[in-house]
């Protein structure tokens, strides 16, 4: 079959120049996804307007004072600071640390012990976790609840810690990736007289960063956006054990109709979540790539 002289077997330009209608396609796609993106960010620009609005104008919504204040005025965040919120933000940074350093040592280790080593039971244990995933989580708020009042760890920390310490979904993402580390890795240092935990430290887990990486992202996230655990865990206790989000829902009571108070205070929760995107959004593509997740 003959091909014209400037053109692939696809009817395309051998030297990767795009055509008129490529062009187009591409310009209708990033034009699509531009407009998607401005109207995602449309509530959280209206939620720091609003914040720095005062209340008369926080009730009047017009579109010259939608997303830019007539009189500017930081009040409402006056009144957060004034508030106990800095305990709160020290509450969510302490449980989303917590959180993150547990699955990292817990979903890393119970992942590696399905995908590398032998044992009785592996496969019907891990089926059993897996199963875990398809229960709602509302479900299990309820015996958890009853453990953490027999433990009498309710209006502790720990009840905002050690329920949450390993998850399913970690053990099952770690596990995938360390099915596609090749053994022979571990074979050439098991010859060179390593054991189970040096491979597992100095071998396996230094490749495995890409999906710590991930794991750390979903559990900074789970943590900081968590609401109905700790409000039930902590309803009973001081408001010093409050997270941010349930301090949110405290102000919400407390502010019923004081905008730009209650929008002050989810930039504050809001932004914290922000940055951290901002900042790992690159790591958490790579990691998703590389840890095998697919849609």
């Amino acid at each position: 079959m003959s091909v014209e002289p400037g053109k692939s077997n696809k009817g395309g330009p051998v030297d990767g120049s795009q055509t008129p209608v490529d062009r187009a396609v591409r310009l209708a796609a990033f034009t699509i996804l531009v407009i998607v993106a401005l109207l995602m960010f449309v509530p959280f620009a209206f939620s720091i307007a609003t914040s720095l609005k005062t209340i008369p104008e926080s009730a009047q919504l017009s579109m010259g004072n939608m997303f830019w204040p007539r009189a500017p005025t930081n009040a409402g965040y006056q009144t957060a600071f004034d508030s106990n919120i800095a305990r709160w933000f020290f509450n969510s940074v302490f449980v989303a640390l917590v959180w993150i350093a547990g699955r990292a040592i817990m979903d890393t280790m119970a992942g590696y012990a399905f995908a590398k080593m032998e044992f009785p039971g592996r496969k019907i244990l891990f089926l059993v976790i897996l199963g875990t995933m398809m229960v709602p989580g509302i479900v299990t708020v309820i015996p958890k609840f009853v453990l953490l009042r027999d433990l009498r760890l309710l209006d502790t920390y720990g009840a905002l810690t050690i329920p949450f310490l390993a998850d399913a979904f970690g053990i099952f993402l770690m596990k995938q990736f360390f099915e596609s580390i090749p053994r022979d890795l571990e074979e050439a240092a098991r010859m060179d007289g390593a054991n189970r935990y040096q491979i597992f430290r100095q071998i396996v887990l230094p490749n495995a960063i890409p999906a710590v990486t991930a794991l750390t992202i979903f559990s900074f996230q789970g943590s900081w956006n968590s609401f109905l655990e700790p409000i039930l865990f902590i309803s009973g206790g001081s408001t010093d054990l409050y997270t941010l989000p349930v301090g949110l829902a405290n102000f919400r009571a407390a502010y019923n109709t004081n905008w730009p108070v209650l929008m002050a205070i989810a930039v504050i929760t809001t932004l914290p979540m922000a940055i951290f995107f901002v900042i790992f959004q690159r790591y958490f593509i790579a990691s998703n790539v590389a840890s095998g997740i697919k849609g």
